[in-house]
């Protein structure tokens, strides 16, 4: 990796010029694609999370509010109330850096005050540009992702000129979106938002060009974790995503990719970390 990438989130300092730092995700949803309702209860999920970091996860990416295709939007105090009191308790429990995923401009502060140090944003500043002051007032990192439209318009009517370098150019206006609202350039990342308004063939040529993404001079996050276009391609139902999740890990770590979020992260873990010691031999 040839960029000077060091996130500064809260008291942890995230070097992400060696490897890519793993991202453990964890929905406090009652309907996300693949672990809703699992860790909806918190003393689940405050096990969840000490197994996750005992696995490796170097983040903890926190969502209440599932956007998977077709999900309906949940209320900010409903997504507060699933999310606020389990920071907490993370950040006294564990030392370990803590995300939150979530679309509303309430539910970031209210997170961030209650430890969270970084936000990682599906809309790419695009739905909620009040969303960047309150990131560049806690002066934290903030993921933006591509996506087009919002959960439930987000897979109809799928329409690319070429589909990486109008990812490319979007996030090129969500980071100018970043600058406005005054984030410093060193808290800002970008996500191609595989699966959000794209078809499979569409995340299947993002990830294979993954390396392009580069352009932009930001760290790159990846999350690729159990994802339909893996079903569509392998044939397989949510639960059996687990060897294709990890093809598309791997050639995440190949293309030096700075982030990657997943779920089953201590396989991921192990990828991660054999791809490094190969290459670095």
């Amino acid at each position: 990796m040839h960029s000077n990438f060091i996130l500064k989130c809260g008291k942890h300092t995230i070097d992400l010029n060696t490897k890519p730092a793993l991202m453990g995700i964890l929905n406090v949803t009652p309907d996300s694609f693949s672990d809703g309702g699992l860790y909806n209860a918190h003393q689940k999920a405050i096990n969840r999370v000490d197994e996750m970091i005992a696995q490796g996860a170097d983040i903890i990416d926190i969502g209440g509010e599932s956007t998977r295709p077709g999900a309906e939007p949940v209320r900010e105090k409903e997504e507060s109330a699933r999310v606020v009191s389990l920071i907490k308790e993370i950040v006294k429990k564990f030392n370990v850096p803590v995300s939150i995923d979530t679309r509303k401009t309430e539910v970031a502060r209210k997170a961030l005050d209650a430890g969270a140090c970084m936000v990682n944003n599906v809309g790419g500043l695009k739905e909620n540009k009040e969303l960047g002051k309150i990131v560049a007032h806690y002066d934290v990192p903030i993921i933006l992702m591509h996506m087009r439209g919002n959960p439930q318009t987000m897979q109809k009517d799928i329409k690319y000129r070429s589909v990486v370098s109008d990812v490319i150019g979007e996030l090129k206006s969500s980071i100018a979106l970043a600058h406005d609202a005054g984030i410093r350039e060193d808290n800002i990342l970008v996500d191609p938002g595989i699966g959000f308004g794209k078809t499979t063939n569409d995340n299947l040529k993002i990830i294979n060009r993954i390396s392009e993404l580069k352009i932009l001079g930001k760290p790159v996050v990846l999350g690729p974790s159990r994802k339909s276009f893996i079903g569509n391609v392998l044939n397989l139902d949510v639960k059996e995503r687990l060897e294709g999740t990890l093809a598309a890990v791997a050639y995440a770590v190949l293309n030096d990719v700075n982030i990657i979020r997943v779920h089953d992260v201590v396989e991921a873990r192990r990828v991660i970390d054999m791809i490094k010691a190969i290459k670095d031999v």
